[in-house]
């Protein structure tokens, strides 16, 4: 059983082999000149202005976490359809179909809710 995992650790030592051999190279070979810029902050191709505590809105959390709440929600849903084959054949795709309408019902819901609290308003 541990001779079907063998080339997986045989590609794993090599990874980390060829990752420690250039880091050792790139730390002895390097040029090791230090000044202001190279210490200073580097941020997006910008200089850094201002100070790093800077409050943000709670809508963009809001925002972000809801994206990524319905991204996933889709994802399940495109998974769903995939299968949606498979589980007819089975004998439960009406079932199947039924916890999905389920399901949407209660994403429409929830983004009603959210619409209507005003979650989606960038400028409040």
């Amino acid at each position: 059983m541990l001779t079907d995992y063998f080339p997986i650790l045989i590609l794993l030592a090599l990874v980390v082999g060829f990752v420690t051999v250039v880091l050792l190279l790139s730390n002895i070979a390097g040029r090791k000149r230090m000044n202001q810029e190279k210490a200073s902050a580097y941020e997006c191709g910008m200089d850094a202005v201002g100070d790093t505590r800077v409050r943000i809105s709670i809508h963009y959390y809001l925002v972000a976490v809801l994206f990524i709440l319905f991204d996933v929600e889709a994802l399940f849903l495109a998974l769903w359809a995939s299968a949606a084959k498979t589980f007819k054949e089975a004998g439960i795709g009406g079932l199947i179909f039924a916890e999905i309408l389920i399901f949407v019902f209660v994403l429409a819901l929830t983004l009603a809710y959210v619409w209507r609290k005003g979650g989606l308003e960038w400028d409040r």
